[in-house]
């Protein structure tokens, strides 16, 4: 039964192998864990197998960094624990220079978005609702304008058609009667000289 569990774990450590999506910790586990049976059952490994073998269950992905680790590190003194801590963080900073390129990327996207736009185009929804939007904030700030102005007085100015109607209320400057403003004058087209 011994022999028959030995022979399991070594065609086990010998199919290790990164599957796509993953992580080098789970690698590692796996790995660690087959070795360490495979030893508690007898079998002994050398550092450097150890090391060729962990580099040989990465994917291709991880084809430039096995080279590098491979001509600059003396594989037969490496620990297999320091070989997947190099590893890991090789993979830590893989994730974050993706992180970095992917919100660079999103900032791109939007910057490509609004320049392609042409301004005569309106974009149905969004420009009717923006430019109702805009519409809105400058009726509200004309009318502050206007209740700013009337309370400085000039309310004659500002008036609305209402108390014009009501012209009994003013007087013409130049007759000095009470009923008609200057636009209602029917002297006015005869007075035009006297301005």
């Amino acid at each position: 039964m011994k022999r028959a569990r030995k022979h399991v774990l070594i065609q086990e450590y010998e199919l290790v192998k990164m599957q796509p999506g993953e992580s080098i910790v789970e690698v590692q586990k796996i790995f660690t864990h087959t070795v360490n049976h495979l030893i508690c059952l007898g079998k002994e490994f050398d550092k450097e197998e150890l090391n060729i073998k962990v580099l040989e269950c990465l994917d291709r992905s991880w084809q430039p960094k096995v080279t590098t680790i491979s001509k600059s590190r003396d594989l037969s003194t490496l620990t297999t624990t320091t070989l997947f801590g190099k590893i890991r963080e090789h993979e830590i900073e893989m994730q974050r220079l993706n992180e970095l390129e992917s919100s660079e990327e999103k900032v791109r996207n939007i910057a490509l978005k609004t320049s392609n736009k042409r301004n005569d185009e309106p974009d149905d929804e969004v420009a009717k609702s923006s430019d109702n939007e805009n519409l809105n904030l400058l009726v509200k700030r004309f009318g502050k304008y206007l209740k700013k102005k009337c309370s400085k007085g000039n309310k004659k100015r500002y008036t609305s058609k209402r108390n014009e109607s009501n012209s009994s209320n003013f007087t013409y400057y130049n007759y000095g009667k009470q009923g008609h403003i200057k636009i209602e004058c029917p002297n006015l087209n005869n007075d035009i000289s006297t301005y």
